[in-house]
């Protein structure tokens, strides 16, 4: 069966959206009719007139469209999971604060802040303590905003990105569990102990290795990566903005190392582009998604079996979706 064709026969047929993170396979990708990075993703299915959405990506993106528009019936071809986000639920977000009360930091006096990357149970519970959703493209603006309240924040569940933020904004971070309480209850960004496991494979050494190979050659990374190569970079950005960055920015004769994912890069630009690792930095789960996965959700559309569809808890619904609203209105 050539399930591009069917796949094609029918979205035409069906009320329907698909939308493509851009980590997803090029033959997946190109079959969507939204594409892009979370925030974008989440913004435009939520604007869009189908009654259908079909998302190819991770559980928290399925969830996050379903928070806003529940009366949307989202699907996942493949209900792959986010591994930073599999780091953190509400179990461990709980902990996490008894160890500050524990310290002397009351709940009232913290401020959290979850990456997009996380459950809808986790927004929620950061919803329940009036704070904010965020993305790594619009992470600046949300703890801004954040610091006007006065309190701790706690940032969940990426480490990397809340320190790296940290440092561009002047303030003290630290990571609940590795560093000393005292410097904990000392920080203006207390984190989490989350990460991406794809952006920990970048290291300094493949930066070294290509500026010795081309001393020229620009490092444009995600905020995800550790600090250590987010200091070495000459560009530091968002999936949306390292694309931007790379196709509008410099001139096609630049060479760049990018450091993400490896379907992104291999699509941005022909020449001249590398990826800052000796190995395959490939999201897994990401990978998981299939044509057949699509056409065969596209099928369960046909039928009404509606497969792999995306359920949210009314409860949890109501406080994620305070947390994600903060979020747009900033």
């Amino acid at each position: 069966m050539n399930f591009k064709e069917e796949i094609i026969k029918l979205k035409e047929k069906l009320d329907v959206t698909i939308v493509a993170h851009f980590y997803q396979k090029d033959e997946v990708f190109e079959m969507g009719d939204i594409v892009g990075d979370s925030l974008e993703l989440a913004k435009r299915a939520m604007a869009s007139e189908s009654k259908n959405i079909i998302f190819c990506g991770v559980g928290f993106m399925g969830e996050s469209v379903k928070v806003m528009s529940p009366e949307k019936r989202v699907l996942m071809p493949k209900i792959a999971c986010c591994a930073m986000a599999k780091m953190i639920d509400v179990e461990y977000f709980q902990e996490n604060l008894k160890i500050l009360n524990d310290a002397g930091l009351k709940n009232e006096d913290i401020l959290p802040i979850t990456y997009i990357n996380s459950s809808a149970a986790v927004k929620a519970e950061v919803g329940k303590m009036g704070g904010y959703v965020c993305t790594s493209s619009n992470a600046f603006k949300i703890i801004s905003k954040g610091l006007e309240s006065g309190k701790k924040i706690f940032f969940v569940p990426d480490r990397c990105l809340g320190q790296n933020f940290a440092n561009q904004m002047k303030l003290k971070s630290s990571v609940v569990g590795i560093d000393n309480i005292d410097d904990v209850m000392g920080s203006d960004i207390i984190c989490y102990n989350g990460f991406c496991s794809v952006h920990q494979l970048f290291t300094v050494e493949d930066i070294e290795f290509y500026k010795e190979k081309y001393p020229d050659i620009i490092v444009a990374v995600h905020p995800e990566c550790d600090v250590e190569i987010v200091n070495r970079a000459d560009f530091v950005g968002s999936t949306s903005q390292l694309i931007k960055f790379i196709t509008q920015e410099i001139s096609p004769e630049q060479k760049v190392v990018v450091g993400t994912e490896y379907n992104m890069v291999n699509r941005l630009r022909p020449n001249n582009t590398y990826v800052l690792s000796s190995t395959k930095p490939e999201c897994p789960t990401m990978n998981e998604t299939t044509l057949e996965d699509l056409y065969n959700a596209l099928k369960s559309i046909e039928n009404g079996t509606y497969d792999n569809e995306i359920q949210v808890d009314e409860e949890v619904i109501k406080y994620a979706k305070i947390a994600l609203t903060r979020m747009f209105e900033v």
